[in-house]
């Protein structure tokens, strides 16, 4: 009589363990349903890894603090600036001029990156935020912007948030020969007038400081930028703009709703009579400002930089600066 052969406990609760999981499962399950299920819980994986390292915006918009440092996403695949050539020497530092405008950035900052990407253009993408108690100033935003926007920019785009390029054929390249203003009359969807320059409007930081700057006497929305064409022609600068696009208005999309956002045109004292002077001794070199703030964000996969930026009114000088 042969001696009685145990099993390992090990092996036992393998078994036992298996046979749970067997219990579990239809009687009939064909290999299709369990193939099946294998793919959802694949799929489930996949989606939950993407969420745990894309969230870090919405969370940190709404305050919460994580308990772990989220894992940054995967970069999208591009050429590396440093080690491919043909991306150029020339680096762009986008200047965006903002306030409470949230969904009009998150619209931005990913199509303008990947516009930029494809025509293999360094850049840096700069959101300027105002966060004072101030009436907005988008002039003296671009002007912090231009000194906060480090060494390693060699030119900067003035541009407002609700445009976004829609025509490949658009140039963002090194406006060495004078500013080169994008947004032309005959392109932007709204303001025609052949002294035009905003929107969109590219120059070297040299020649952006023969022009000292913009003007910071311009609080609420408008004007700022005719009284920088000013500036340039009195700087001696030719001002350039796109020749051969044949897409006309539709050339940019325009994300601005008038109807649910109102732009601040009030006009208080005199500041009716002065917006239409020429301010010829501050710009850059009297910009008063503090930055309370820099954080790296990335905008579905798009990096850039916020600036909580807290400008300083000389009420003395612009009383329309507030509008109490």
């Amino acid at each position: 009589m042969f001696p009685s052969r145990r099993k390992p406990a090990v092996c036992v609760r393998e078994e036992a363990g298996s046979r749970r999981l067997l219990a579990l499962l239809p009687r009939k399950c064909s290999i299709f349903q369990l193939f099946f299920v294998a793919l959802l819980l694949g799929f489930a994986s996949l989606l939950w890894l993407q969420l745990s390292c894309s969230g870090d915006v919405a969370r940190r918009g709404r305050g919460a603090a994580a308990p772990d440092p989220l894992k940054p996403c995967p970069p999208e695949s591009q050429a590396s600036w440093a080690e491919d050539p043909s991306w150029g020497p020339h680096r762009l530092a986008l200047l965006i001029p903002f306030r409470e405008r949230f969904e009009e950035l998150l619209a931005f900052v990913p199509h303008v990156h990947r516009f930029l990407s494809r025509k293999r253009i360094r850049h840096h993408i700069f959101v300027l935020n105002q966060v004072d108690h101030y009436r907005f100033n988008r002039a003296s935003l671009i002007n912090v912007g231009f000194l906060e926007s480090g060494n390693d920019t060699d030119y900067i785009a003035m541009h407002d948030v609700d445009l976004l390029p829609r025509n490949e054929e658009l140039d963002y390249g090194f406006p060495e020969a004078g500013p080169f203003h994008v947004a032309s009359p005959e392109l932007h969807p709204l303001y025609h007038y052949k002294t035009y320059v905003g929107g969109i409007l590219l120059l070297t930081k040299q020649h952006y400081k023969m022009c000292n700057g913009m003007s910071n006497r311009f609080w609420g929305w408008g004007r700022e930028d005719d009284e920088f064409y000013r500036r340039i022609k009195g700087a001696g600068l030719q001002l350039f703009r796109p020749a051969g696009i044949k897409t006309g208005y539709k050339t940019f999309q325009h994300l601005h709703d008038p109807a649910w956002r109102k732009r601040d045109q009030k006009r208080i004292a005199t500041q009716k009579q002065e917006q239409f002077k020429v301010d010829r001794d501050g710009g850059l070199n009297n910009v008063r400002y503090r930055i309370e703030s820099r954080t790296a964000l990335s905008v579905a996969g798009a990096p850039c930089t916020v600036l909580n930026i807290l400008l300083d009114c000389d009420a003395s000088k612009t009383p329309w600066c507030t509008l109490s």
